[in-house]
């Protein structure tokens, strides 16, 4: 996780990073990001993704703010 420079402080997680999940309640873990493929994409190019994720070249990440970060935490 990092934090970039802007006017507004966002928090950003890498998939392989701690904070990428969250539990809204308490039991259950929920990937902050995620990739969906509508199913009218070609198979070609749905076997290409999988090729991507498969080698590291395309990986999950999300954004979010500092102020909802430092609220999360507080609720915890």
């Amino acid at each position: 996780m990092f934090t970039t420079s802007s006017s507004l402080k966002i928090k950003t997680y890498l998939q392989d990073s701690n904070d990428f999940h969250f539990s809204p309640d308490g039991i259950s873990l929920v990937p902050r990001a995620a990739l969906q493929i509508n199913s009218q994409c070609p198979d070609s190019y749905k076997r290409i993704i999988v090729e991507c994720i498969n080698n590291g070249w395309l990986t999950r990440v999300a954004h979010q703010p500092v102020h909802e970060h430092f609220m999360e935490e507080l609720s915890k």
